[in-house]
């Protein structure tokens, strides 16, 4: 696996793995063994950067999620990097599949969520500790001053914004410096595209996550997948409505066209057109297969030129496609 360094010190793998779907959003959570299996084949593959939660869990245990990948890379604990993040709860009123979030980063919260990572994770220390969703309550410079205390008393060793804009952003980096952003970014998700130069200003890297739109962009579900409307957020999703599978069609038949020319399929392509785009981009698509965690780590072998990357983006930008997921709803209380 080819290496990138993000922020001015932090090295990790070109390709990270989002873990969450092991456990929650995307279905059944996998069997606990086959699970850390998996997590371990995919270090043997060269992944070193895991990104995990404190919220991705099931109804029997909101925090399975960290205490799977703690088990999953105990004795290799100092060849990886884990990446946890604080900062939301559910609004358990909702009766909704992807429930609203709670934003709160209060000082006191942050405090007990990094204790309780640190325990379910089987560490002493957060490679990268992220915000996972800003909350208007409390001022970024409140924030990153914890951040702050936080890596001078070594829980942490980076810190970053999830979902960040421009103005949070700058403010927070003056207290504490931002070593990463990690924002929804896709081939059908470009709004944070704007952030570039900031990031590329303030030498701060960004990771990508649901870098194949929820995994349309595999172009493994047609109009006839069906998910399951009770574990599975892709069941409300706007990309993988019968309406949209006709939209994206043309979308889809191009990109596998791009593709064959590269001798790659449409999961690498989307992956190397962002890592081919910007030298500080991390993807971390999340599958849980082993024979996919190897076909999308092969993406880093994937090169696009400059040109070819600009040809992408003009045909991203003319080419009809659907509406795509663009977050979970954040509300304020």
């Amino acid at each position: 696996m080819h290496m990138r360094t993000l922020g001015s010190d932090w090295t990790v793998s070109a390709i990270g793995l989002g873990c969450m779907g092991f456990s929650h959003a995307y279905g059944a959570p996998t069997e606990r063994d086959e699970a850390i299996q998996a997590i371990r084949a995919a270090f043997d593959m060269g992944y070193t950067m895991f990104d995990t939660a404190e919220t991705y869990g099931t109804a029997a245990d909101p925090h399975e999620n960290e205490k799977l990948l703690g088990e999953a890379l105990k004795g290799i604990r100092d060849r990886v990097q884990i990446v946890t993040k604080f900062g939301i709860r559910f609004d358990e009123s909702s009766t909704a599949v992807n429930k609203p979030l709670i934003p709160d980063a209060h000082p006191e919260t942050i405090r007990a969520s990094v204790e309780g990572s640190l325990k379910r994770l089987q560490t002493d220390h957060i490679d990268l500790y992220f915000q996972h969703r800003i909350d208007p309550s409390v001022a970024p410079e409140t924030v990153a001053g914890v951040m702050a205390d936080l890596i001078r008393e070594g829980k942490i060793l980076h810190w970053g914004i999830s979902e960040a804009n421009e103005g949070y952003l700058r403010r927070a980096h003056a207290v504490c410096p931002v070593t990463a952003v990690q924002n929804r970014y896709s081939m059908m998700a470009r709004w944070y595209e704007a952030l570039f130069p900031v990031l590329e200003e303030l030498n701060i890297g960004f990771v990508a996550f649901s870098p194949m739109a929820n995994g349309l962009l595999t172009g493994a579900y047609g109009r006839d997948t069906r998910f399951d409307p009770k574990l599975d957020y892709r069941s409300t999703m706007p990309q993988f409505t019968a309406g949209a599978a006709e939209k994206n069609r043309e979308l889809l038949n191009t990109l596998k066209t791009l593709a064959d020319e590269k001798q790659a399929t449409t999961a690498q392509l989307s992956l190397a057109w962002m890592l081919c785009k910007k030298p500080y981009i991390v993807p971390i698509p999340g599958s849980r297969k082993t024979e996919r965690m190897q076909e999308n780590a092969g993406a880093a072998d994937v090169r696009l030129s400059a040109a070819e990357v600009a040809q992408i983006d003009h045909i991203l930008d003319s080419i009809p496609m659907s509406a795509v997921f663009g977050g979970t709803e954040v509300i304020n209380r």
